[in-house]
């Protein structure tokens, strides 16, 4: 197909600064092509780099700048194939109009993590949506995929939300792959937004013991539980670490999945979890967080891990909502088109919505 010379994108161009506006269509270079987006999901790291988080914006000591403006934004996102440069093709293995999804890291193949495997904790980092003129993201009718991107095609059983979700989805598996579920283990996932509930089928698969969602709205403990949870709490008129020990012969979860970005998820996750427990970070957060340390380690020789994005996971994702094992269901609550971006923002940031997908009416 033709490219039009110009395209709608979401402008990111400081904090609070986010425009539609018409920007250059890009056209690709060697190695690289060009996606007609079709979906893209507004993440909550979308809203807290809107509001000007130190951790994307910098702050003069903790944190460097990490995007860098101006900037198309939107890193959940999935698209056509439109145009190949030259061995694009080769290189991704795909073809014109099939429907593919980029992982949001574009690795730098150079950096000691890179060197040795561990392309998505690369030391340069750049993740699609942050970078301006190098990483642009998908809110936009048309994307660049860089040579150096890692491109996954997408299912054709698929829907467009669907293939809009595999980057959320994909970041889930990763989490509950790093807590290492065993089949007699009472698992507590904290934060019930999208993730969350995707962590809650994902972990329903691994058939643990007792499986729990921690949320402060009830609407979303219910769809937990129709997504094979146990049980269901909120912290607004639930002792979280009192419910989870009187479930557990008065010991404590094994595992603890924090996925609330909220200092009180943290201090909550220490208090219900048994000795030799195991406690996976995955929220990104506004602000530091103090717990005690003795409770790690002298009380109970916790194991504290971290879950970064989605390595090797994506094809899991396809294969696991291909064959109708994860669903979107209840979790994709809103779709708004692309030119009504600042709606879609607003209605991400309100607690009755789940997950809102911005279309770009390309199918």
């Amino acid at each position: 197909m033709s490219l039009p010379d110009s395209m709608q994108a979401v402008v990111c161009r400081g904090p609070g600064d986010y425009r539609l506006e018409r920007a250059p269509t890009p056209r690709p270079g060697q190695g690289e092509l060009i996606l007609r987006i079709q979906a893209c999901g507004i993440c909550s790291s979308d809203l807290k780099c809107r509001d000007g988080a130190a951790m994307y914006w910098g702050d003069g000591d903790r944190f460097a700048p990490f995007v860098k403006p101006p900037m198309i934004v939107g890193h959940e996102f999935a698209g056509e194939v439109v145009a190949l440069g030259e061995e694009a093709a080769e290189r991704f293995g795909v073809s014109l109009g099939d429907r593919v999804v980029p992982e949001q890291i574009l690795p730098c193949r150079q950096c000691f993590y890179c060197q040795r495997g561990h392309y998505w904790m690369c030391e340069v980092h750049n993740i699609f949506g942050f970078q301006g003129g190098v990483a642009d993201g998908g809110m936009a009718e048309y994307l660049r995929v860089p040579a150096n991107a890692v491109l996954h095609r997408v299912d054709p059983r698929l829907s467009v939300e669907d293939a809009a979700f595999l980057e959320p989805l994909a970041c889930g598996i990763h989490a509950v792959n790093r807590a290492e579920i065993q089949f007699d283990d009472t698992v507590v996932i904290a934060g019930g937004g999208p993730i969350g509930l995707a962590m809650v089928q994902l972990a329903r698969l691994k058939t643990p013991r007792q499986l729990i969602l921690v949320d402060t709205h009830d609407d979303r403990l219910d769809l937990a539980r129709d997504y094979g949870a146990d049980h269901g709490f909120t912290p607004h008129r639930d002792d979280i670490a009192k419910e989870i020990r009187a479930l557990t012969g008065g010991y404590g979860c094994e595992v603890y999945i924090d996925a609330t970005g909220s200092s009180s998820g943290v201090v909550q996750g220490l208090e219900s979890l048994r000795k030799l427990g195991r406690f996976v970070e995955f929220s990104v957060f506004k602000e530091p967080t103090t717990v005690d340390w003795s409770t790690i380690g002298d009380r109970k020789e916790l194991d504290i891990r971290g879950s970064h994005l989605s390595p090797h996971t994506y094809p899991v994702a396809i294969d696991l909502l291909a064959r109708g094992l994860v669903t979107t269901r209840g979790i994709v609550t809103h779709h708004v088109p692309l030119a009504d971006f600042e709606r879609g923002f607003e209605i991400a940031a309100q607690r009755d919505s789940i997950k809102v997908v911005l279309t770009t009416g390309a199918s």
